[in-house]
């Protein structure tokens, strides 16, 4: 179960961002103000809210000891301030002046980056305040940044939908098309992936768009070597664009936010949806766990944060298991038997079983092997056609017209989401 247990509604306008500390909750919104609560009681510090900002505040991050808060906005500028007074340490401006979407500390709080509207990238020593190296994206505006865990290298994000990688040099190590309309937000999990090969380490990255779909992907480090950077799966359950999205700090959840009001919470090993929250009145901007405690904000142009406290019912439907696996070619025989069992295709265990089907021979599977090997159609149909065909004692393939060895259907889910697709793309234009 998942609960409401407080609903901050103190911003007058459309709240753009939360963060938490270990103590403390940031909010920031397009009022040009940042607040800052107590977790003990979710009343507001003294100080607050914090204001400089003359244009809307779009994101706000804590230093990883919690000490000091970074805020972007409009105008320009990163602000870091005090979390213990509320007093300003430096205010950055932007080279460009570009407003200034997205901010966040390295692990080991030594450095910033900030993203702005026009694709430049900085990346400031959070020390003395400096700008260390400064770079751009060739198109689209920066609305996303996370670093990874071990803070060798940060991801950005563009409007455009590309997922650059970048080394602590500034150096653009890889670029890739994530997200046909445009990437939203993207987070690492601090925690790293069970099971890797000897002298690699594998962290899940989340990244959603305006595709509606939130993307995951594993990257894994080698210390000589460098990085890879693989595609895993992609998450359904939202029906518009994704806004944010965010992983909880053991790793065992992923949260994401939309422009359809919910936000749904999943389970990061099964995939699965854990809990879909409807709380929320207009899109759901921004959605944050906790570090320490099972609490969860959720922002949203509704003009609120909603505090979120999980039982620990969730926390054992979220248990990760003993041994997951990274990459479909390492499942084993059982581990396919249990995907085809979570994708409502138990029909499918015995015949896969009884060829030997393992992860790397499911990856290689094809329709003609599907047809002649197993014995199963491979094609799609529309339900209605193919269950007139069975209803007149039809029992071979319409296409192929070998037996089947099975009536029942099942439904071709990413065709479905393609054609899903299709037609909101359609409706857009």
């Amino acid at each position: 179960m998942v609960e409401l247990i407080h609903t901050l509604a103190d911003h007058n306008d459309d709240v753009n961002c939360c963060a938490f500390s270990s103590s403390l909750l940031a909010t920031c919104a397009l009022d040009k103000t940042i607040r800052l609560y107590f977790l003990s009681d979710f009343t507001e510090v003294p100080y607050s809210p914090l204001k400089f900002h003359t244009y809307a505040v779009h994101c706000c991050c804590f230093s990883p000891s919690g000490h000091i808060l970074a805020s972007c906005s409009t105008d320009g500028t990163t602000v870091l301030w005090d979390t213990q007074n509320g007093q300003i340490l430096a205010v950055m401006e932007q080279p460009s002046g570009s407003p200034v979407r997205v901010c966040r500390f390295s692990p080991d709080s030594t450095c910033l980056v900030s993203g702005a509207s026009d694709g430049t990238v900085v990346l400031w020593n959070a020390q003395s305040y400096k700008l260390h190296r400064c770079a751009s994206v060739k198109d689209g505006s920066l609305v996303a940044c996370a670093f990874s865990p071990p803070g060798n290298l940060f991801v950005t994000g563009s409007s455009c939908g590309d997922l650059t990688v970048w080394d602590d040099k500034m150096r653009c190590l890889h670029s890739e098309k994530a997200h046909d309309l445009g990437i939203t937000c993207c987070d690492f999990s601090s925690q790293p992936v069970p099971g890797g090969e000897r002298g690699l380490q594998f962290f899940q990255l989340a990244s959603c768009g305006q595709d509606c779909q939130i993307k995951i992907w594993v990257i894994s480090f080698i210390h000589i070597l460098g990085f890879e950077l693989k595609y895993k799966s992609t998450l359904t359950g939202h029906c518009a664009p994704v806004l944010a999205c965010a992983f909880s700090h053991d790793g065992q959840m992923l949260v994401s936010g939309s422009v359809d009001k919910s936000v749904i919470v999943y389970d990061t090993n099964t995939e699965n949806i854990l809990h879909t929250l409807t709380q929320h009145t207009r899109y759901v901007t921004t959605c944050a766990f906790a570090p320490n405690i099972l609490l969860l904000a959720t922002g949203s142009m509704d003009k609120t944060v909603n505090i979120w406290q999980f039982d620990t019912e969730t926390l054992c439907r979220a248990k990760i298991p003993d041994q997951p696996k990274q990459f479909t070619e390492n499942w084993s025989e059982d581990d396919v038997s249990n995907w085809l069992c979570a994708e409502g295709l138990e029909d499918l265990v015995d015949i896969f079983k009884m060829n030997n089907i393992d992860g790397r021979e499911l990856l290689n599977l094809t329709k003609e092997s599907l047809a002649d090997d197993l014995k199963i159609d491979g094609y799609s149909y529309e339900k209605e056609a193919m269950e007139n065909w069975i209803s007149k004692k039809k029992r071979t393939s319409p296409m192929t017209n070998l037996v089947l060895s099975s009536v029942i259907l099942t439904p071709n889910r990413t065709l479905k989401m393609a054609i899903d697709r299709w037609l909101s793309e359609t409706h857009q234009k």
